[in-house]
């Protein structure tokens, strides 16, 4: 595991922590599929751009 993902970590639990005292809990849950799916978009482009890469070389 990379600093990011264990950053990215302790943050959704810090709001899952106050979701839950502010009683947002479905705001939470909307807010973690969000980010998930640009995760996969990220990870998904950088795919792109390294496959492009080796190609111009």
């Amino acid at each position: 595991m990379d600093f990011n993902t264990i950053g990215y970590t302790l943050f959704l639990a810090f709001l899952g922590i106050v979701s839950f005292f502010t009683k947002e809990i479905v705001t939470f849950v909307m807010l973690c599929f969000i980010i998930i799916i640009l995760t996969n978009i990220y990870n998904v482009l950088k795919g792109i751009l390294e496959k492009l890469d080796k190609t111009m070389e």
